[in-house]
């Protein structure tokens, strides 16, 4: 969509998640660093973000899909495969939230965040890291998130999603590794996005309190990638903390505090 040169040394990346917040920040860096980019997301606004990205002189193909759905996932694995170029870096990082209690949530929007946090997520891998094995060559980043080494009252299914990509890149790294690959997670805390407002969690302590930036937090994460970290918790000493202290305490108080970040006044039961 941008500059139609393209030469054997360009890489190429594939961005999921990338019209807008974190996924879009990391295609910024990515086409900064020269690669050429596939992007997708599930509305229209995924060909703004490739106009964008297309000022920094690479070649951007947009492509609208909606990950949650079996169909989605494979018309991107389409897109991917037609360009005939091989794939040098590939961020897994499309995902929601569904803020609230369990029992009060849609079970419909709840099995949709775990398709497209979890399963979408798998199914990506599963088509594009066989290129990547042939060639002995590749680099994975997944965005899991601080919520992954936690339990996450009242945002208990989206917790569980994280915790998934967490184990996924930590175990998936082990078995890449002799191929040439790398395999690193990527996990944010409360980042300045659309994130909270699409979860219904806008009134939440966590919510209403500071945030990372997004392009920052990106920017740790790209170059964690870059260096073949297996992990990296981004971007502020307040995430940062966050993300230790998930480390040593105990599941319960660990679970007493995300309840008070994540409990909705206006949802409590």
């Amino acid at each position: 969509m941008a500059n139609d040169t393209i030469t054997d040394e360009t890489q190429l990346a594939v961005v999921t998640g990338a019209s807008s917040g974190i996924g879009f920040a990391l295609a910024t860096h990515a086409a900064k660093h020269g690669y050429d980019l596939i992007i997708c997301a599930e509305t229209d606004q995924i060909q703004r973000a490739a106009e964008v990205l297309a000022r920094h002189s690479t070649n951007v193909t947009p492509v609208v899909a909606d990950l949650a759905r079996t169909e989605g996932v494979e018309r991107l694995a389409r897109a991917v495969e037609q360009t005939g170029r091989p794939i040098d870096a590939l961020f897994l990082n499309a995902g929601v939230g569904v803020n609230g209690a369990f029992l009060d949530n849609s079970l419909e929007e709840e099995l949709r965040m775990i398709a497209l946090n979890v399963t979408s997520t798998v199914h990506l891998a599963k088509r594009v890291l066989p290129g990547m094995v042939a060639r002995k060559r590749g680099k994975v980043l997944v965005t899991a998130s601080v919520a992954s080494t936690t339990p996450t009252p009242f945002m208990t299914i989206y917790g569980a999603t994280k915790a998934f990509d967490l184990a996924f890149a930590e175990g998936l790294r082990v078995e890449l590794e002799p191929h040439g690959i790398t395999v690193t997670a990527l996990q944010p805390g409360a980042t300045d996005t659309s994130f909270f407002e699409r979860a219904g969690a806008q009134d939440t302590k966590v919510g209403q309190g500071s945030k990372d930036d997004p392009m920052e937090v990106a920017r740790i994460g790209f170059e964690a990638m870059l260096a073949g970290k297996d992990s990296v918790v981004a971007s502020s000493m307040k995430s940062k903390m966050i993300g230790a202290m998930n480390e040593i305490l105990p599941e319960g108080v660990k679970a007493k505090v995300q309840a008070k970040e994540n409990q909705p006044p206006s949802k409590s039961r």
